[in-house]
């Protein structure tokens, strides 16, 4: 006879226990995930079910901290179903794991982009266990814990006030977007970009956080969103208004002065946060050569990277806004921008392009400086 599917409604946990709900289709695979996640202290299966239905019905009855979701299932898909569990689940994070999530696979960046927080490919069977199973636990409990940032943010994590002197000169032309973002920057961007008015034509550049692989298929899905040109960096590029670049998942995205021309350069040195791309090195370089006309743009992701160019950037008189938590995926990023009292303005990402607008009342844009 079948095994019944799991629904488990036990008295609460304890506050460090992430409760995780499963949801695939194969009783196999659900039975070796529940194995695993079972054996990893702090995690604990609340529910494991077959169909995105079951799924959205637990989730109408009981919290769940993170969902574990299979994309092909009969019925709702799990690319169908992600943006009603998101909406029925309030806080919960979406890991999607299917073997359609390829490293760099459109399935991987779809999922994000409708607000999946990470993705991983199911191995083939007979290869569940090693490292797969390592780095399917770490990745749920990472989840698990960021959930709970809240809407309110108690008050000794609550952003730093702009310094009076550092406010938004709505007359300075906007020469450079920067846009920095790793967990949930998916979505974000797209928020902002669909936001953004479409007479800002100043060049964006976006650091998000993801392998290589992936870069290709990002940018042909941005490019979907917008009118601009959309390009994954490549050394050597003209910066051209009315363009996006992506920085490649194996380099840090600068740009350089050459002559009169600001053009694209690569780095691949090793900087202190560990991340590649990083937006450290972005920000320094807008710092550099737009000095205050350059825009920083800081998403929802996790640890701090852009803190320290954020910084240099407003030296160099430029401008930068946050995301704020109640729209983050994790209030990492920009959560150590804004409490670093950099922010110009913490505002949700839809905002955030609005602001931007504002720009435009002033004398518009202008060029690169000398």
């Amino acid at each position: 006879m079948a095994r019944p599917q799991r629904l488990i409604s036990d008295p609460e946990p304890t506050a460090r226990t992430v409760r995780v709900m499963l949801v695939d289709d194969s009783l196999v695979v659900r039975s070796i995930l529940e194995r695993i996640v079972d054996q990893r202290p702090g995690l604990k299966i609340c529910a494991s079910v077959a169909s995105a239905h079951d799924a959205l019905d637990y989730l109408a009855r009981e919290p769940v901290d993170v969902v574990v979701l299979d994309i092909e299932m009969p019925g709702m898909s799990g690319i169908d179903a992600l943006p009603h569990i998101l909406e029925r689940a309030e806080k919960a994070r979406v890991l999607i794991l299917s073997s359609n999530c390829v490293e760099g696979g459109p399935a991987a960046i779809d999922a994000l982009a409708l607000g999946a927080s990470d993705t991983l490919a199911k191995p083939g069977r007979g290869s569940f266990s090693g490292r797969f199973a390592e780095v399917l636990t770490e990745r749920i409990m990472t989840l698990g814990h960021q959930r709970d940032f809240p809407a309110t943010v108690p008050a000794a994590e609550r952003p730093a006030p702009a310094p009076a002197a550092f406010t938004i000169d709505t007359d300075q032309p906007i020469e450079c977007i920067a846009v920095a973002a790793s967990t949930g920057g998916i979505p974000a961007f797209a928020n902002f970009l669909a936001h953004l008015d479409p007479r800002i034509s100043a060049p964006i550049l976006l650091t998000q956080h993801l392998p290589d692989a992936f870069m290709e298929f990002y940018a042909k899905q941005i490019a979907t969103m917008t009118t601009r040109r959309v390009r994954v960096a490549e050394a050597g590029m003209a910066l051209e208004r009315g363009c996006i670049y992506l920085a490649p998942g194996d380099a840090h995205l600068l740009v350089v002065a050459n002559g009169r021309r600001a053009e694209i350069a690569l780095d691949h040195r090793v900087v202190d946060n560990g991340c590649c791309p990083s937006a450290d090195p972005m920000l320094d370089s807008v710092a550099e050569i737009y000095g205050k006309g350059g825009v920083a743009v800081i998403l929802s992701g996790m640890g701090r990277d852009g803190v320290i160019g954020a910084a240099r950037l407003k030296e160099a008189g430029g401008t930068i806004f946050a995301q704020a938590p109640e729209s983050c995926v994790i209030w990492g990023m920009p959560g150590a921008v804004a409490k670093a009292g950099l922010a110009a303005a913490t505002l949700n990402p839809d905002a955030i392009a609005l602001m931007l607008g504002s720009f435009l009342q002033g004398r518009g844009q202008g060029r690169r400086k000398p």
